[in-house]
């Protein structure tokens, strides 16, 4: 039986938007918790020899924001104030009568010189070193859309089509080819039919499946959650639910709704066929449950308990209801033992899968990238340790998305239903009582905005108005503006940056106008500029802008 690790990374665009908590530190610690721990995990399972494929879902906003100049000076800064932390903490310690944390002040000092070693070894360009990978056949990167848009969600098709061309587009101008899969934000699917975003709100038109706008921009594949194939209770990337209850297993699934296919999708109109590919239930629960999951031992890094000034940790896990004030020293030591043992299990959990399955399919197990090193420090090495242990169970298989399809192209044909990973496994964490605002917003916004660029591609002069104008449109569609709401996580943040984006591209739609007088031409091509200085992701974005009205520039 195969198995397909997957990885989605994402952050929304922070560059520009001040450091801490929500501006720039947020891409640093992910850099620093989990990208280059994950590229030297990866580069030292290449020079051991271990066959070891990942398929790895960088954004396209993520992309851009990792090579971006900017993003290589505010992680040397944030290296800086790391390691300033470390050489102050000590002296700190002693005098709070924490001196028992004293050597994990050191043990810091030399894990971060290790990573800025391997920052200096990539040439400080994360993208280059993941696109390297791919080049050796180590790993298979996937596109997205572009900011992460919430497809099923957005007013006009022209919307869903550009998040895609974009995504195509950039992810071939930062990574040299062609992404074959995409990772569709969210897992968020919608089949052809009328779309009615939500009881109350009837919009009364007829779509195409989101397969077909996969298919029209190339994509060979997606990944959706299980629910969306067996019609039963939602996994939920979120929440503790299983669609197989207590104690089930692979054999309880129908054969023809089996997790363990890959399935043909198609809308039934001709408009095009790709594969999904099937989250399997079982090993998901495995990392994400809060009761069952790893990430949750007590020897484990705690991520809440944080040491101010300098942003260090000191503590484990202890307990799941250990008051923050309770936490024990932590023991890197212990801990990575700890994983090394969990990582084996997950292999034999995986050698439990094939069984029950006959051996046959694959099996599919996809996580946010930054689960692992950011909100569970020891993951990075959980995944490699994983690999050094998949040898050890011969009838399970590793391989790429890709790779997979290559060898069994998908032959099964599957109507999903509609569905996201979200908490109630439907669309419901990102369009609610507290959110419908935003979409009303966005859904004015994206009408206005498509009626005006037709026009606006015609004329030359306007074009530096109109590629700022859709990138403000994109950044402004961001699902992480709605989950953050819904989450309750920093809801201020987030709608203080959906308002920034929606009136900045309201600001310049204005130049976009036929009635434009010269004067509104030059303010809104000023203020393009200037947006452009702080929002500078996706070159392509014109071409974007064209492919999505069935045009070329």
């Amino acid at each position: 039986m195969d198995f397909v690790l997957t990885l989605h990374s994402h952050l929304p665009w922070v560059l520009g938007h001040g450091r801490w908590p929500h501006g720039s530190d947020w891409i640093c610690e992910a850099a620093v918790d989990t990208y280059l721990p994950l590229v030297a995990r990866l580069r030292a399972l290449e020079d051991s020899g271990r066959w070891a494929p990942v398929t790895l879902g960088v954004t396209p906003v993520l992309a851009n924001q990792l090579a971006s100049p900017r993003f290589v000076q505010e992680l040397e800064d944030f290296f800086d104030q790391r390691l300033e932390a470390c050489r102050e903490a000590p002296e700190s310690l002693k005098l709070t009568g924490d001196e028992q944390l004293v050597h994990l002040a050191s043990w810091w000092t030399g894990h971060l010189t290790w990573l800025r070693g391997i920052w200096d070894e990539i040439d400080h360009d994360l993208v280059g070193a993941f696109r390297k990978l791919e080049e050796r056949g180590r790993i298979e990167i996937l596109s997205s859309a572009a900011t992460h848009g919430f497809l099923p969600l957005l007013g006009r098709e022209e919307s869903i089509r550009l998040q895609l061309a974009v995504g195509r587009l950039e992810h071939r101008r930062l990574f040299g080819r062609d992404p074959r899969g995409c990772w569709l934000p969210e897992c968020a699917y919608r089949p052809a039919g009328w779309w009615n975003p939500a009881p109350g709100i009837l919009k009364g038109a007829h779509r195409p499946g989101i397969e077909s706008y996969l298919a029209a921009e190339g994509f060979r594949y997606f990944f959706v959650d299980a629910h969306l194939v067996e019609a039963g209770n939602p996994l939920g990337a979120y929440s503790e639910g299983s669609p197989e209850g207590e104690g089930g297993g692979a054999g309880e699934w129908a054969v023809s709704r089996s997790p363990y296919l890959a399935y043909r999708v198609t809308d039934g109109e001709g408009s095009g066929e790709v594969a999904a590919f099937v989250r399997d239930p079982r090993s998901s629960m495995q990392v994400w449950s809060r009761e069952q999951g790893y990430p949750g031992d007590s020897n484990y890094l705690e991520f809440h308990k944080i040491r101010w000034p300098g942003g260090l940790k000191f503590w484990r896990v202890t307990g799941a209801r250990v008051d923050l004030g309770g936490k024990h020293p932590y023991d890197p030591g212990q801990a990575r033992h700890v994983a090394r043992e969990h990582a084996w299990h997950f292999a034999r959990v995986l050698g439990d899968i094939n069984r029950g399955a006959a051996g046959l399919g694959v099996i599919v197990a996809p996580f946010d990238t930054e689960l692992f090193g950011h909100w569970w420090f020891e993951g990075v090495d959980f995944l490699g340790d994983l690999y050094e242990a998949l040898p050890g169970i011969p009838e399970v298989h590793p391989t790429t998305a890709g790779g997979y399809l290559d060898m069994y192209p998908a032959r099964a044909a599957i109507h999903l239903a509609e569905g996201s990973w979200g908490k109630d496994g439907d669309f419901s964490m990102w369009l609610n009582h507290e959110t419908a605002w935003t979409w009303e917003r966005l859904w004015t916004l994206e009408d206005r905005f498509w009626d005006l660029a037709p026009g606006a591609l015609d004329r030359p002069e306007l074009h530096p108005i109109l590629a700022q104008a859709a990138r403000e449109l994109l950044l402004a569609q961001s699902s992480d503006w709605q989950f953050m709401i819904s989450t309750g996580a920093v809801p201020d943040y987030a709608e203080k940056r959906l308002h920034q984006h929606v009136e900045d591209t309201w600001t310049l739609l204005v130049g976009l106008s036929p009635e434009a007088s010269p004067e509104q031409v030059k303010t809104a091509t000023g203020a393009a500029a200037a947006m452009g200085e702080r929002d500078h992701a996706f070159p392509t974005v014109l071409e974007g802008v064209a492919r999505a009205l069935g045009r070329t520039l």
